[in-house]
């Protein structure tokens, strides 16, 4: 468990990212695809169920010994509030409502986050599109680990602890990395959901508001779904910067799996990817993939060549438009 990674920095390339070229030569030759675009008009009851039933949820465990509530928070809590955090994913595409409703997506958005307990979807918001467009921008991405996690995190001991402090590291890099003054949106998302914390703490009790933040902090921690973290963009492969995964937990978080036909098409809702990848099958079929989030993080955690630092880096040229 002591090994120590023997990566010291980041794959510097000096190449623009894939996506672009590859979404411009696929829409050449396949211009139906452009009809999958637009919004998902499931999506929004989808996650108006998920929020009932966590709202059930809540009422549920007030009662619950100590030990109950532990247990359906990492068996239960984790997986819905985990798959609650890619709704928000798909609303920052505006597939909930169509990109000519903006700013109903994001205040669809602040509703799905109320059950995950911390306030986190506007700020999500303007960070993601950040990286998509300028995928391993040096600076900007602030998907990116920093210089410390790099360093610091170099044996498979060490590594297994940055995976359980996932969440932590996803809230804290982004002041660090690229700080942005606070928008009037990020004070909405955090006055509405203290309000709704504090509601649920004086209606229902202690243990609701336990099974809620802790079932987030478990579901993006050591958790089988938190897998997508690693398999996205860690470099397994060398040259290869985005990963997709075809396997069954796809079900839970709105085919957030099918990462390459996500960046080539960020326009297209998860639910109609399989389709893209379907349409043009010759230009994911030979794409290195995954079929176990589980998989993908045992291996990062005892593959001694990979580390925080498996992330391809560029230097970004020209004007950089951020959110």
């Amino acid at each position: 468990m002591g090994n120590r990674v023997v990566r010291e920095d980041y794959e510097w390339v000096y190449t623009d990212q894939p996506h672009a070229d590859r979404r411009k030569e696929i829409l050449a030759k396949y211009p139906e695809i452009k009809s999958l675009m637009g919004p998902d008009h499931r999506l929004k009851w989808i996650v108006c169920m998920m929020v009932a039933i966590q709202f059930l949820a809540f009422y549920l465990v007030k009662d619950l010994d100590w030990k109950w509530v532990l247990f359906w928070t990492y068996a239960f809590g984790s997986c819905i509030n985990h798959s609650m955090t890619l709704a928000i994913h798909e609303i920052s595409h505006n597939t909930a409502f169509g990109n000519n409703k903006a700013m109903w997506n994001r205040y669809f958005a602040m509703f799905a986050n109320l059950p995950i307990g911390l306030p986190y979807s506007a700020s999500f918001k303007r960070y993601h599109l950040d990286h998509h467009r300028y995928l391993g921008g040096d600076g900007v991405d602030v998907d990116i680990p920093t210089e410390f996690e790099g360093w610091f995190f170099c044996t498979r001991f060490r590594k297994l602890i940055w995976i359980i402090l996932q969440p932590l590291f996803y809230a804290i890099r982004p002041l660090y990395i690229n700080p942005k003054p606070i928008s009037h949106l990020e004070l909405a998302n955090t006055a509405i959901q203290v309000a709704f914390n504090v509601a649920l703490y004086w209606l229902l009790g202690a243990k609701p508001v336990v099974y809620m933040l802790a079932g987030s902090m478990l579901g993006m921690g050591l958790h089988p779904i938190s897998g997508h973290f690693i398999a996205e963009h860690y470099m397994f492969m060398k040259g290869h910067e985005t990963y997709s995964y075809y396997g069954s937990l796809n079900l839970l978080t709105f085919n957030v799996g099918y990462h390459n036909e996500h960046h080539d098409f960020p326009s297209v809702p998860g639910r109609r990817l399989p389709m893209v990848k379907k349409i043009a099958a010759e230009y994911y079929d030979d794409l290195p993939n995954y079929s176990s989030w589980v998989k993908v993080l045992y291996d990062f955690i005892m593959d001694d060549s990979l580390s925080p630092y498996s992330r391809i880096k560029r230097t970004l040229k020209g004007d950089v438009k951020q959110e």
